[in-house]
């Protein structure tokens, strides 16, 4: 439940940036995954591909990088490193 917890509120995030930049869609995701959140990279694309059918991150490229630093003070957390978007001019005609 942790790990749905996770990716939900990501994801979250990830469309209210979208809609701030009025992004037509999400072209990657980059992550951090600590090393005590309990996912990995697999596991973690699983969650993400699930949470973000029908929002504009669905088709998004995941860019996943993980940490094996238990004593970071981040290590149970999911985090949000950058994203790539394409703006309607991006898009084209």
């Amino acid at each position: 439940m942790h790990e749905t917890a996770l990716v939900k509120n990501l994801i979250h995030r990830v469309e209210t940036l979208c809609a701030d930049e009025k992004a037509e869609r999400v072209v990657e995701v980059a992550v951090w995954l600590g090393a005590l959140c309990h996912m990995s990279p697999e596991h973690f694309t699983d969650h993400f591909r699930q949470e973000a059918a029908g929002t504009c991150a669905e088709q998004a490229h995941l860019r996943i990088e993980t940490s094996d630093d238990i004593n970071h003070p981040q290590a149970q957390d999911v985090l949000l490193q950058s994203l790539e978007l394409e703006t309607e001019d991006e898009a084209g005609p």
